[in-house]
Parts: C-alpha cells; sequence; structure tokens
C-alpha cells in the first residue's frame, strides 16, 4: 500500500531532510508536493486525495492547528514535526498519528510511517468489508457497492439478474445496475429469497415472472416484459416453484 502525503514546512532545511528520508528509508510514501505555509498547505490538501500529512507546527501567519480547523472532513493522517515538545497534549486532540521532534530521527520517521500505514490498511479493509455486496440485518434488502459507499436494494425490486462476464446487470423495474461480482456471487447472496437460476447467465425472481412458455426448456416473461430463455437443465428446476 501506498501512502499519498505531503510536506507543510516552512524551514526550507527541514524539508530537504524530511524528503530525503523518505526517499531512502519509506519506499511505502509516495509524495505528491510540499508546501512552506498554511495558505500553500491548505491548497495542496484540497488537490490532492492524501493519506498523511507532515506538518511543521509553528509557521508564519498561524500555526499547524489554524490549518486543521480548516478542514472540514478531514480524512488523511497527521504527523507533527516541531522543535517543541510542549506541543504534544494538543497534538493528540487533534488527532496527531505521531509526533516527531527535531531533529529527526531516521528510526522515528520509519515508525511514525509504519504507523500511519497500519492505520490506512486497517481502513482499507474495513472499507472493502463494507462495500461487498451481502445481505443485511434488514430482512429483504441487500447492498451494492458504490464509488462513495453503497446502495440498498430492496430484494422484490429485483426482476432478474444477468451475467456479463465477472460483472452482473441487476435488472429493477425501471433501471438496473451494473455490479462488479459474478452471478454466482448474487446467486449465493439470493439463495434464501426465491430467485431461480434459469439459464448459466440469467437469475429470475420467481416473484417477476408473469408467464412461462412450453417448449425444451421453455421461456418466462417476466414483469417488465422481457422473455428469457429456460434452459432444458434448469427447467425442473424452476417449475418446481409452481407445483
Amino acid at each position: 500500500m501506498k501512502l499519498n502525503a505531503i510536506i507543510v514546512e516552512d524551514e526550507e532545511i527541514s524539508r530537504d531532510i524530511i524528503r530525503n528520508y523518505l526517499s531512502k528509508y519509506c519506499p511505502n510514501v509516495n509524495l505528491l508536493g510540499e508546501a512552506s505555509n498554511i495558505e500553500e498547505g491548505y491548497n495542496l490538501i484540497n488537490k490532492h486525495n492524501l493519506d498523511l500529512v507532515f506538518l511543521d507546527v509553528e509557521m508564519p501567519f498561524g500555526n499547524a492547528f489554524d490549518l486543521l480547523e480548516k478542514i472540514e472532513n478531514r480524512t488523511f493522517e497527521v504527523i507533527f514535526v516541531t522543535a517543541y515538545d510542549h506541543y504534544a497534549i494538543e497534538a493528540l486532540n487533534n488527532n496527531a498519528s505521531y509526533y516527531l521532534l527535531k531533529p529527526i530521527s531516521i528510526d522515528q520517521l520509519i515508525k511514525a510511517v509504519n504507523t500511519v500505514l497500519e492505520i490506512k490498511q486497517k481502513e482499507q479493509q474495513l472499507q472493502n468489508k463494507i462495500l461487498e455486496t451481502k445481505s443485511i440485518a434488514v430482512h429483504g434488502k441487500i447492498t451494492i457497492p458504490q464509488q462513495d459507499g453503497f446502495e440498498i436494494l430492496d430484494v422484490s425490486d429485483i426482476i432478474f439478474c444477468k451475467a456479463d462476464d465477472n460483472y452482473t446487470e441487476i435488472h429493477l423495474s425501471n433501471s438496473k445496475k451494473l455490479v462488479s461480482k459474478t452471478l454466482k456471487h448474487f446467486e449465493g447472496i439470493l439463495k434464501e429469497y426465491t430467485f431461480a437460476r434459469i439459464h448459466k447467465s440469467y437469475l429470475v425472481n420467481v416473484n417477476a415472472i408473469i408467464k412461462y412458455k412450453k417448449g425444451k426448456g421453455g421461456s418466462v416473461i417476466v414483469s417488465n416484459g422481457k422473455e428469457i430463455l429456460v434452459s432444458a437443465s434448469q427447467k425442473s428446476n424452476l417449475l418446481s416453484y409452481f407445483k
């Protein structure tokens, strides 16, 4: 995992030291920019999607805490860098991941970066777990992942699911959703509901079927008007719902 980071530090020599140490000893840090004051730091934070900010406490025209107060929804971790140890309590109150005293120790810098890396890895694992398509405690609903979170669907609103390579199209009454999960995955998620695998490419909500047409396998017409072929091998499975 790479940590996207910036340095906000008014002393050029300190920026050089941090940059060089990161380059040599912290390959997991991807340095995206540097700022020498609060305003430049604020602009860089708004420009990039950051995991980590190395932040000097004392700077011209304000300090680190002034900068953090301007950030409404902070998603990045902060490693404070300062020559003064009396800021430690305030740093902790601002949810600092680590507090480095100048002159910077290489070992402490590595430890600080590893601390942030561990935090971000745990966040990513939790995010991946949240974004898994799954049933939820409220019966009759499932979640499907989206870039900014997840969407909750009523199972009863799903008419059928169609395989599209490693994706699945979920067809609703007036729309469809494309999800990066296989049809087999949805077959497992929806197995406790009345969904029948009628074809290698189709999983159908039996409650949405309004007509069955005879044939070797036959076909079904569902509530949105679509006709879907039934494979011969799945015919008996489908008709078992209508005994």
